[in-house]
This record gives structure tokens, sequence and C-alpha cells, in this order.
């Protein structure tokens, strides 16, 4: 066989070693007159990004050891009000290639599935083997029980791979109010899930979510700060039930939200794989975070909502590159009404692009060594520390809700954000605009369980989701 023909000298030489000022003088060229720190911008909540930057030294990021059969655990939301309609929902995307399903349970139908009863929750999970497919809650104020009902799905299966992902918190936040003491939702949360972590050991009880203030115009700092601070609120309730510190850690899940500003979200989950590792190390626990990442919602836009599916793809590649464990991408349409088949389709397949053609996570940090990507992540780390702290000083993330502090942090962090750029909205708007389709739900509300508790209401400001297009459109 003959030789084959040696490689050009160009590519297998050392490149020519090219410094700093090598790079400021090709900018320069580019600027003409423009000053060199007009390229200089800040985010939201005034942390520095600057235009060029030196290597990094180290990895700043906790490592995160990849899986060996998937880089990430590909999830769907289902928010159908149907039942039986939620579970066509949830059996069609596990056999279109997702791993795990999450269930949005609320009984007047409005926002969720309307489950009131292990027999609804039952019926929206028919079929869905829960030793293989994990299925997740999200059920506000009536998590506890809806926990129970998906122990009883489950038939309480120390196999199972459930989340229970309650969260008193966000919801109490978002709705600013509490039916009872918010405190007393947290001690009950905390003792629904210390039993039932019991029965299922591979079980995650609480999600610490930074989402609601995210949603509500939030920096990226903040959203992280928020998010440890639920974590430290939930490890000392489940400490109080009964747990170890160490094993409240591990059933706590951090959840936050990733945008179509992929190295931002990049930086943003390594950030907080950081302050979770200080925390934890601190309590005796596991440093490594399980993350579970969810589109925004606040970026989809309802004009030209085609234009989504790109802002939904940049958010689950900033999420594979940020180490995040579980993913979920909503459909391009939610701006507009629930997901049809080919919405559901269209997110699942983005993300199994990304894992199994562009083979995006096979690395475990990528972004590591990114002169850029590592500054970002401490500058957001170091904010995030900062705003944590404040928080624990002012008594914690229920104090911190109470008094208007973490609204006012929000508030502030909207207030900041420069008009924005939106293709398709305020850039490059289409001449005609082609509508989507989105599913036509039939009103359902069933009956449920009380949440209230006894005691006087809680109350906080409420950190009220929006739409950043919302206002141009």
């Amino acid at each position: 066989m003959a030789d084959a023909p040696a490689l050009a000298p160009s590519l297998t030489g050392d490149f020519p070693a090219v410094t700093e000022a090598d790079w400021r003088a090709l900018v320069d060229k580019t600027l003409g007159e423009a000053p060199f720190a007009s390229l200089e911008k800040t985010t939201v909540e005034g942390l520095p990004i600057a235009p060029l930057y030196a290597p990094a030294p180290e990895p700043l990021a906790p490592a995160r050891a990849v899986p060996a059969d998937r880089a990430w655990e590909l999830a769907t939301l289902t928010a159908h009000p149907d039942p039986a309609r939620a579970n066509a929902e949830i059996l069609a995307d596990l056999r279109g290639g997702a791993a795990a399903a999450v269930l949005r349970v609320d009984p007047a139908g409005k926002t969720g599935v309307a489950i009131g009863s292990a027999a609804d929750l039952a019926l929206a999970l028919d079929g869905v083997i829960l030793e293989f497919a994990p299925a997740a809650l999200d059920a506000g104020f009536l998590g506890p029980q809806a926990a129970d009902w998906l122990s009883a799905a489950a038939k309480a299966s120390p196999s199972a791979l459930l989340r229970f992902h309650l969260d008193p918190l966000s919801a109490y936040a978002e709705t600013g109010a509490s039916p009872g003491p918010i405190e007393a939702h947290l001690i009950s949360a905390a003792n629904v899930g210390a039993r039932l972590a019991e029965t299922h050991p591979l079980a995650q009880v609480f999600l610490a979510s930074g989402r609601v203030a995210h949603e509500a115009g939030g920096g990226e700092a903040l959203e992280v700060a928020f998010a440890a601070a639920a974590a430290v609120a939930y490890a000392k309730a489940l400490v109080r039930a009964g747990m170890p510190m160490a094993g409240a850690f591990a059933r706590i899940t951090l959840g936050l939200s990733v945008d179509a500003d992929y190295f931002v979200a990049i930086a943003k989950l390594r950030a907080a794989r950081a302050v979770w590792a200080r925390i934890a190390a601190a309590c005796g626990a596991d440093p490594t975070a399980r993350i579970e990442a969810r589109s925004s919602r606040r970026m989809l836009t309802a004009k030209d909502a085609w234009t989504n599916m790109i802002r939904l793809t940049a958010a689950g590649f900033g999420a594979a590159v940020g180490g995040a464990d579980s993913v979920i991408l909503g459909g391009f349409t939610d701006a507009l009404g629930l997901p049809t088949e080919f919405a559901r389709r269209q997110s699942r397949n983005a993300q199994l692009v990304l894992m199994e053609e562009a083979h995006v996570g096979r690395v475990a940090d990528p972004a590591a060594g990114s002169g850029y990507v590592e500054a970002l992540t401490d500058e957001i780390a170091q904010a995030a520390w900062s705003r944590f702290q404040a928080i624990e000083a002012a008594g914690g993330a229920v104090a911190a809700l109470n008094s208007g502090w973490v609204a006012d942090q929000v508030a502030a962090d909207a207030a900041a954000r420069p008009e924005p750029k939106i293709i398709g909205v305020t850039a490059f708007p289409p001449a005609k605009d082609t509508p989507v389709e989105v599913e036509i739900a039939a009103a359902r509300t069933v009956q449920a369980p009380s949440t209230r508790l006894p005691g006087p209401d809680g109350a906080c400001p409420p950190l009220r989701p929006m739409r950043i297009s919302e206002p141009f459109e």
C-alpha cells in the first residue's frame, strides 16, 4: 500500500506566537476611529465583560463527571390539563428520545395538568416505568400531597427514579402569598420528603430554584444566590426532620434558567457549582451539585415565534456546555399557548442533535481555561456569594422575600437592562408574520386537598414572570 501523503507543514507545525498587542492591533484596525473601550460592556448587575481576555491559569468551577450512557438527562415538561392527554405526551416524548418527564400540576387546569388525587397522577404516568424513566413534579404548595401520590404511582419501589422537587419558596415568591405560614410549608415539605426518602433511596426531594428571580427579570448572580439560599433553607428543614446534613444536601437539586446568551449561561452554571461546592463543603456534604436547567420563558417571543427555535437551541447548548445534569427545553410556541406534537418534537430533537450528533457533552467542562468564560464565572460566583451572604444576613430566604429585598434586587436588575435587540421583534421583524399552531385544550378543573396550613397567611412582594419582548409586541 502506498504511503499516505504527508500533511502540509502549515497544518502540522506550531502556530506562531501571538501576543495581546497583536490582538489589540487587529481590533484597532477593525474599529477605525472608535476607541477600544467602546467594546466594553456589563451585565445588568454591573459585572464587566471585556473585549479580550488572557488565558485562564486553571478552571474555577469544580469538574463534573460525564455519565457513560448520556451526557445529560433529556427531560420534557408536560402541562396539558387533561391527565390522559398528558400521559400521551409523556409516552410520545419517551419514545421520541426523552429520558425523563416533568409534570406541572395545577388542579385548576390553568397552568398545568389537572391532578387532584393519586388516581389522577397514576393516569398521567400510566405506562411509564419509573425505575427507568425519572418522573419529576412541579406542584407548588400541593407538592407534599403530590409527592405521596408519586410514591404511590411508583408502588413504593426502592429503585424508582423520582424527583419530588418540593419547592414551596418558589411558589411563595411568585404568587406573593402562602396559604398559612410559609415556614409551616417548609416544615411540612421536609417532613414528607424525609419520610419518602427512606422509601425511595434514589429520589431527589427538594428543588432549590433561582428561576423565579430570573423569570421576573433578575440577573444571573441573584438567580444563583437565591437558589443557594433556598438550598440552605431546605437543607436546614430536612435536618430538623431527622436527616443528616450530608444526606440533606444529597437530596437537593439546583434549578437554574438558561437563555440564548449561551456564554452567560455557561458561566452561570459553572458559578453555581462553585457556590454550591463552598456551601456544601462547609456543611460536610458532597461538593458536587446536581443542576436542572430549564430554558428561559422570559426570552421567548410571541411575535415571529419561529425564531424561538434558535433561542431554545442556544439555551440547550449553554446548558450542556455548562454541565447541567438535566436539561428541559420548552416549546417554541410557549409564549402563545400549549405546544403541539410538532413543537414538542422540535424541543426534543434540538437536544438530541446537540447530544448525539454534535457530541457537545463528550467533554466534562469544555469551557475550562477560556479567559472570558473563567473570568465571567468568577465574577458571577463572587457577586452571587455576596448576595447570598446578604440574604443569610437578613435571616435567610424567607426573611429576604418578606422584607422585599429580593423583589427590590429583581426590580433593579430589570431596570438596568438596556433596550433589547430581539430578532423578529425589534430587529429584522418579518414583513408578514407566519402564524404557528398551538394546542387547544378544553377547560378542566378537579378537586384537590387543601394546601392551607394552620396559622396566618404569609405575604411578600411577588416576583411576577415577564417576557422581555412583550412591551414591543
